[in-house]
């Protein structure tokens, strides 16, 4: 992030500010506790509005029988409720429609995390306020402070009391107005004696676990502070719309700057404890020069820091800054920072003598911002030991800048007397523009100085001097000077930044090639696996994720494959995966282990632990990176949870379906032919010497007539359960069509008796590759399902036709809608949901049989004028062997 002198206005509080037009305003009357008065502060402002000729309207408001709030409630224009019953019960909620269609000015809504019943449009009523908003219209409403999401777990801890309703924080968030209704806890409980609060047989119970003096006091600072919070948001929200600069002193807000100098962790602790002492938010930043690269015992102590201050509950930020006092003050102002926090090493003496230091540049630059020194620490003693193994590298580099000038010297010695002295200048500049290609700023600036040293001692007059005997020379010399290092500069800065630019471009190159592996893994495991790999590439180290495994946590994938980790190393990782920070090598928590751990988090989920097998602290860099990439596993992670987890329910509620569609039609489908049997079997009992010989015979036909509707059904049944464990084993052989046909027609032979039947056969039709009696039972269920929905009259033909057979069973009946074609072989699916016999199974069963044995079940409707349905079962034909 880059910051410049330029205030300009916040493009997302802009569009936050945009978005609010059209939408009604919101304020919130916000109290410590019930009984503050609320309710009545909302009703009295409500009434003086009234009285100005504003259209007010109560919505909802609950006066709890007080006489003085019904009072205030008594003049102002109440929507009806809207009446719900609910288990025996009915109901009074507000009546959202009705709002929505008398849209007043204003609307009164009280309690606001109140819970609606099951039948209202929104479960809760913050919803029901939040699309009046939506509509335009003005809403006040009130709440209490426990009911904040936030807050939920410190209130239980307070007053022992778990609040059932809450709202979540974001609600409060978008209040335009909030006006807090405040009372002594002496004077509340005063009020809840009198039985202004609650009814008289709930006072007792009530002071005794709620309203106690510490208690009030708590819950009484919280609604100050957190109404605090939300002013001071929207302060900083104004400041970055209208691009006005800060500070405004209205809440302290706490910076730290966190750079290479060693000090960054003393300076986040010193941040941290004022941040404390005045509960204010801090932040920690560190800004990247454009054109420097730090060392990496800088990198790793500027790491630190940022984890300490992570750790401790600050917000960390990083910045790229060419103008490092300047950026670092318009974000301050940028974010309403009051007090910054920097640490002052020991500076360079020339630094000292001109004032140049980040401190007095700060210190020069800042209005309206305290600025807070630490000075040298411990840490900084270590940082300079860790720096001294890096001399031996900067001394060749430094080295190499002045072998490259004693090479021009010689170079411009041998050939004087045919070169120029502007041509020996560019050979030097030349020098200079190597160096500092090749290393950096610094030692190509050195080499500058050197190569105008060498210049004036071997080619200015008089010659190996640095003196300077005319004044021409003396201006080249400075000119010289000036352009040397002006190269030099200019040439270490653009090699910095396109070592800083290459290696930005290799980690988004390497994250976004990652991001399209993660999006074509499909399963768990090849995730994960690709996860580890992607470590190991990017890191050169190995590698490992450990997983959840009951109680513990256990190794799960690891690159070179390894199963094993020492016990010292398990202790760390446990540690991660219990508390979502750090340890192991590199951390302050078991910093003497091999391996440097970190969680795997996707939202407020743990995964598992990535480990990381390092012999010294890792960069910053480095360490942004694999959380980048941990980051988008995790992400990936929860892609593939979400999508087993939305499987299983899908699955879930299709069982669910089906055992409701299978009870309700075992209810009626036995139930119907058991009370048939039962009902003429007594009758046969108890009148039979009253009952003539043709009404015995009709009663036991009844009773075998439903006994095989109910075997049919009971058949059906086993199919089904058969069909879908896969033990249905169809039993090949040649079967003739026509008996088969014959069959399933004298089977339905009673039911087939009032109605009209045509049957047609080709006389050469071949045998049929199938199961006699699975064929027989698909017959059956095709015309009984032509019995009860189709039609006369009810044709069964047979054909062959290139080495199969077809046999159709057609009706006339009102047919298939072209919505219902695709789900008439569901499980359980009716087309007429009027219809009441029948399970929804046949069709499914058939096509589950003819399936098993090789062959293929379609559907055609209409047939003929716009009528009709015909079912054909092909099967491969063949001849007896």
């Amino acid at each position: 992030m880059a910051m410049t002198d330029t205030v300009r206005a916040d493009p997302e509080d802009l569009l936050a500010e945009a978005e609010q037009e059209g939408r009604g305003r919101l304020k919130i009357y916000l109290g410590m506790a019930p009984g503050v008065g609320k309710t009545y502060a909302m009703l009295e402002n409500a009434r003086r509005l009234k009285a100005q000729g504003l259209d007010v309207v109560t919505g909802v408001v609950e006066t709890h029988g007080r006489a003085d709030t019904l009072v205030m409630a008594q003049d102002l224009e109440t929507l009806p409720r809207q009446k719900i019953a609910y288990r025996g019960q009915a109901l009074e909620e507000f009546d959202l429609d009705g709002a929505l269609n008398r849209k007043p000015a204003l609307l009164l809504v009280d309690e606001l995390a109140h819970t609606n019943a099951p039948e209202c449009r929104h479960p809760k009523r913050w919803q029901d306020v939040a699309e009046l908003l939506r509509a335009g219209i003005d809403v006040h409403t009130t709440l209490n402070v426990q009911h904040l999401e936030s807050l939920s777990d410190v209130v239980a801890r307070i007053t022992g009391v778990r609040v059932a309703e809450t709202i979540p924080d974001h609600v409060l968030e978008q209040a335009h107005e909030i006006e807090v209704i405040d009372l002594t806890p002496q004077d509340l409980i005063t009020r809840l004696k009198e039985g202004k609060v609650y009814a008289p047989q709930l006072v007792g119970q009530a002071r005794e676990k709620f309203f106690t003096p510490a208690n009030l006091t708590a819950l009484r600072e919280l609604a100050l502070r957190r109404t605090a919070e939300r002013v001071d948001s929207q302060l900083v929200g104004y400041m970055r719309a209208h691009a006005i600069q800060g500070p405004w002193p209205a809440a302290e807000r706490i910076m730290a700057l966190v750079g290479p100098d060693g000090l960054g962790s003393a300076v986040v602790r010193a941040a941290n404890l004022i941040a404390d002492q005045l509960k204010a938010p801090f932040v920690a930043v560190t800004a990247e020069r454009q054109e420097r690269i730090v060392s990496l015992a800088a990198d790793a102590s500027i790491t630190e820091a940022l984890v300490l201050a992570e750790r401790l509950g600050g917000r960390i930020d990083r910045l790229t800054t060419a103008d490092l006092a300047g950026d670092l003050l318009a974000y301050a102002r940028k974010n309403n920072v009051t007090q910054i926090f920097i640490g002052h090493a020991r500076p360079r003496w020339w630094r000292e003598i001109f004032r140049r230091s980040l401190v007095h540049e700060l210190i020069r630059r800042a209005r309206g911002v305290a600025i807070h020194v630490i000075s040298e620490a411990p840490e900084r003693r270590k940082l300079i030991k860790a720096e001294s193994w890096e001399f031996a590298r900067d001394a060749m580099q430094y080295g190499s800048g002045l072998v490259s000038v004693a090479a021009v010297i010689v170079l411009a010695i041998y050939v004087r007397a045919l070169a120029t002295s502007a041509n020996v200048a560019m050979l030097f500049l030349g020098a200079v523009l190597f160096s500092a290609v090749s290393h950096g700023l610094r030692p190509g600036i050195a080499t500058a100085i050197a190569a105008f040293l060498g210049y004036n001692f071997f080619f200015t007059e008089p010659y190996y001097t640095l003196q300077v005997q005319h004044w021409h020379d003396l201006i080249a010399l400075c000119v010289f000077l000036v352009v040397a290092v002006t190269t030099g500069v200019l040439a270490g800065r653009v090699r910095n930044q396109a070592l800083a630019g290459r290696a930005r471009i290799a980690a988004l190159q390497t994250l976004y090639e990652f991001s399209k592996r993660l999006g074509a893994k499909s399963t768990m495991d090849e995730l994960l696996h690709a996860i580890v790999l992607q470590l190991h590439r990017l890191t050169e180290r190995p590698t490992m994720l450990l997983l959840p495994q009951g109680d513990d946590i256990a190794i799960r994938y690891a690159w070179p494959p390894d199963d094993q980790l020492p016990e010292r190393d398990m202790a760390a990782a446990r540690w991660t995966q219990d508390r979502a920070e750090p340890a192991g090598r590199g951390t302050e928590t078991m910093p003497s282990a091999a391996w440097h751990f970190r969680p795997l988090r996707a939202g407020d989920t743990i995964r598992g632990v990535f480990g990381l097998q390092c012999d010294a602290t890792l960069r910053g860099d480095l360490l942004q990176t694999i959380d980048a990439v941990l980051d988008q596993g995790a992400v990936a992670i929860d892609r593939i949870a979400l999508a087993a987890d939305a499987a299983t329910v899908q699955a879930l509620a299709e069982t669910d379906r089906l055992r409701s569609a299978l009870l309700s039609s075992v209810s009626h489908d036995l139930r119907t032919p058991l009370t048939s049997i039962i009902g003429a079997a007594s009758a046969l009992r108890q009148d039979h010497a009253k009952l003539r010989k043709a009404e015995r015979d009709e009663l036991l036909e009844t009773i075998e007539e439903e006994a095989g509707r109910l075997d049919r059904f009971v058949n059906n049944l086993m199919d089904m359960t058969r069909l879908e464990g896969g033990a249905l084993i169809a039993r090949r052989e040649w079967v003739d069509v026509e008996d088969a046909i014959d069959g399933a027609l004298r089977h339905l032979s009673r039911e087939l008796r009032r109605r009209e039947v045509n049957r047609s056969i080709d006389p050469d039709v071949p045998p049929a590759s199938a199961d006699p009696v699975l064929l027989e039972t698909v017959l059956v269920n095709l015309i009984d399902n032509a019995l009860k929905h189709g039609g006369d009259p009810i044709e069964v033909s047979a054909r062959g036709r290139h080495q199969a057979i077809f046999i159709t069973v057609s009706d006339r009946g009102p047919g298939i809608a072209a919505d219902k074609m695709t789900k008439i072989f569901d499980r359980f699916y009716r087309s007429d949901a009027r219809q009441s016999s029948g399970t929804g199974l046949g069709l499914s069963i058939s096509k589950g049989l003819v399936e098993a044995m090789e062959g293929k079940l379609t559907v055609e409707s209409p047939i003929a004028d716009g009528r009709g349905t015909r079912f054909t079962i092909e099967l491969r034909a063949g001849k007896r062997p």
